[in-house]
């Protein structure tokens, strides 16, 4: 008799949130190979949502130059600016040689996809390597990352079990049928509070106000980062964006919100750095 949905769900927990946190304390290498590899399989599953669509995503050059902007973030070696121009330049002349659809619909998905999952998943990078100048605190990158993890994902359960038990207004049926207002305000309250123990056990080096903002960030961006996942799928006609995760359905499904929040908190990492100096 197989295993059931839930326990999948909690072994795959059990197995990969240690191996998770602990990339995200050591940082370097390790966490910029975990991120790579959340950003390589998101964007073989966008190129799987695409394909749907009637797009043929140029799936090694996006693959190819996500690493690229991984690498950028975490050693960098030429501009943002530089770098967006050559991608653009090289994947619509690549696009000459393909001949394999629509090329509207092939250039455009992947440029979606590469600066969507590529630039997004590079600022986790970024988050992770803020305090990589002093060495004798590079670790508090790793408490940051750790607490933006707890709070999406005590986000996203008290979403879930606040709407299921009192949710009755539907914030976008279009898009996600089962998600309320209710279970939206459940996983914003919960991902601030989330933030405010999290400055108490870890974060104490940061002001109360940084760390209360990135709890509404995670409450608000996080959560639409989830509905503009899910309005892929749903116009790709899909459930999951894959089944590689037993139980749990892909790799872009989970770290959605992650991705969606990761740019706003390191702006917001680096407005607050700029204006303390």
């Amino acid at each position: 008799m197989g295993l059931g949905n839930t326990a999948k769900r909690v072994l795959v927990s059990i197995v990969s949130i240690p191996v998770i946190l602990a990339a995200c304390y050591f940082g370097g290498i390790f966490f910029s190979v975990l991120v790579f590899g959340i950003a390589s399989i998101s964007f073989y599953e966008f190129n799987s949502l695409a394909k749907n669509k009637g797009a043929n995503v140029n799936l090694i050059a996006g693959e190819v130059f996500i690493l690229i902007l991984l690498l950028n973030q975490f050693q960098p070696f030429i501009s943002y600016g530089s770098l967006f121009l050559i991608i653009i330049f090289l994947i619509s002349l690549f696009e000459l040689y393909r001949n394999n659809g629509s090329a509207i619909l092939n250039i455009g998905s992947t440029f979606l996809g590469i600066f969507y999952i590529g630039i997004f998943s590079s600022a986790l990078i970024g988050i992770r390597e803020f305090y990589s100048a002093d060495i004798a605190n590079y670790a508090r990158g790793g408490y940051l990352i750790i607490s933006i993890l707890a709070a999406i994902w005590i986000c996203d359960s008290a979403a879930f079990f606040g709407g299921t038990a009192l949710g009755k207004h539907k914030i976008f049926p279009r898009v996600s049928p089962k998600k309320s207002w209710e279970g939206a305000l459940f996983g914003f309250i919960f991902s601030v509070l989330t933030m405010i123990l999290a400055h108490q056990l870890l974060l104490n080096f940061l002001p109360w106000i940084e760390v209360i903002i990135f709890g509404i960030i995670i409450g608000t961006v996080g959560q639409l980062g989830d509905f503009v996942e899910s309005l892929l799928k749903r116009d790709a006609g899909v459930k999951d964006s894959s089944n590689i995760i037993p139980g749990h359905g892909g790799v872009f499904d989970r770290f959605d919100s992650l991705l969606f929040s990761a740019p706003i908190i390191l702006l917001t990492l680096k407005y607050f750095a700029s204006f303390k100096l």
